[in-house]
């Protein structure tokens, strides 16, 4: 048999994926943030971080810093944001980050040196770059960064020149993840980002000559004006420029949900196309040098979330797939959610809310979540489907204690569909996402889930295709 971490990925039959396109999490966390409850609050995160030095193992420290602000609206964006041009506004928020970096530095113990920092937002780049020192040194001065880690930022080369990609490397940051979703002109235009192919060509050739390790690319399947033939032109383009990795996302039109109402329907690619976009998308792709992660990911073989895949080491947070296995992750700023050990805390998407927090001296966590043994078994389970395409039943008996089959009687007998249409296979010792079952790896990994099989949630989340 193939090993299915270094083996490609093979498209199902359109039969086949209209039979299990379900709506599935995108396991990001289990179980999944919409399962945070106000019952955990501020001191059971306070009794997290202070936990972290009496584990058996300690974690190395992960840091992601959320920036909601942005010069302008993207009509296809459901991220937590702020559209301004008022810089009075960052500057409180990076003095409120400070605030908030200091009441979790009072209580956590262990190791606070960070082996990954990650910007998000919003746009990170919306900062000036006397906002971006001001930040980085806010930050370093209670979180110090180790040798040799990984610091990234989420980059709109709207607001990113090659002056400013300088200066994020002079602060520290070695990796990027650039905001694109399409290069067509049209399709930019009815999502209102405007942004010329040649300006995002000149952000990444500064990165490359300042040095940033990995360079990522955000694309969107399934805008406004998009078809197969614009987007090929755009996959011509992302291959011209070459970034290490590449995230194809699928447009979620929830017009009821996010302010997303500025789009017509009508303008929208019907779903045989938008599936069509994928796989051409994915052809194009794992035939010119990329290893299909898992989902909506891609990196070159060289990359370290191939080689992250190809070791075993392969991990997701709330940032997608990350090559560091097991972090403690501290989350700041508003609406951001840290993992620390058996604990989720989320902060209130609401800047007030966030502010009010932080001016009362104590830590923002509005909501969270803390696992008990059955959820740390399935964390595991779930995730290690989702990185490594393949479970080993004893590795999680030896970690757990438990009997594999008899514990998962149920989930398994949930394969049975899978292994009919050859998605997955079943042997005593281990369970395997097959190549053509990788783009079903949600659906597999979604009946392990207790939560989802004890509620009617499902509904509630974005199909595969």
């Amino acid at each position: 048999m193939t090993n299915p971490a270094t083996s490609g990925v093979e498209l199902p039959e359109m039969d086949l994926l209209r039979k299990f396109d379900v709506p599935a999490p995108r396991y990001t966390s289990y179980p999944t943030a919409d399962r945070f409850n106000a019952s955990f609050g501020a001191e059971d995160y306070r009794k997290a971080l202070a936990g972290r030095a009496d584990a058996k193992e300690p974690a190395d420290l992960s840091l992601y810093v959320h920036v909601p602000f942005c010069n302008d609206v993207c009509f296809y964006c459901g991220c937590n944001k702020i559209v301004t041009r008022d810089h009075s506004r960052s500057a409180e928020y990076i003095e409120m980050i400070g605030r908030e970096a200091d009441l979790v530095k009072e209580a956590v113990t262990g190791s606070t040196e960070l082996e990954q920092l990650h910007f998000g937002g919003g746009t990170p780049t919306f900062l000036t770059n006397d906002e971006l020192t001001l930040m980085m040194e806010t930050l370093t001065k209670r979180f110090p960064l180790a040798q040799g880690g990984e610091f990234s930022i989420e980059v709109d080369p709207r607001t990113c020149d090659a002056d400013k990609v300088k200066h994020l490397h002079d602060l520290g940051l070695n990796r990027m993840s650039l905001g694109v979703q399409d290069f067509n002109p049209d399709v930019q235009k009815a999502v209102n980002r405007i942004q010329p192919f040649e300006m995002t060509k000149a952000t990444m050739e500064a990165a490359r000559e300042n040095g940033f390790e990995s360079i990522n690319m955000d694309l969107i399947y399934g805008l406004p004006k998009q078809n197969r033939g614009t987007f090929e032109k755009t996959i011509d383009q992302v291959l011209e420029l070459s970034p290490d990795r590449i995230a194809l996302y699928h447009y979620a039109h929830l017009p009821n949900h996010f302010k997303q109402r500025r789009i017509l329907p009508a303008d929208l690619p019907d779903t045989v196309e938008k599936v069509n976009i994928m796989f051409d998308a994915i052809k194009r792709l794992t035939a010119n040098g990329y290893r299909y992660i898992g989902m909506d990911h891609f990196a070159k073989e060289t990359d370290e979330l191939s080689v992250a895949q190809k070791e075993g080491s392969l991990q997701r947070n709330f940032q997608g797939y990350s090559t560091k296995a097991e972090c403690d992750m501290i989350a700041l700023g508003v609406s951001s959610i840290s993992k620390i050990g058996s604990a989720y805390a989320c902060n209130p998407r609401e800047l007030e809310d966030y502010y009010a927090a932080i001016r009362e001296g104590r830590l923002a966590t509005n909501r969270g979540y803390l696992l008990n043994a059955d959820d740390e078994m399935r964390r595991y389970v779930i995730m290690t489907i989702m990185c490594n395409f393949e479970l080993r039943k004893r590795d999680v008996e030896e970690r757990f204690g438990i009997k594999f089959d008899e514990t998962f009687a149920y989930e398994l007998g949930k394969m049975k569909p899978y292994v009919k249409h050859e998605l997955v296979e079943l042997y005593d010792d281990r369970l395997v996402v097959s190549a053509k079952g990788k783009i079903f790896v949600r659906a597999v990994a979604m009946h392990f889930d207790r939560y989802l099989r004890e509620s009617t949630r499902a509904g509630g989340y974005s199909r595969i295709a």
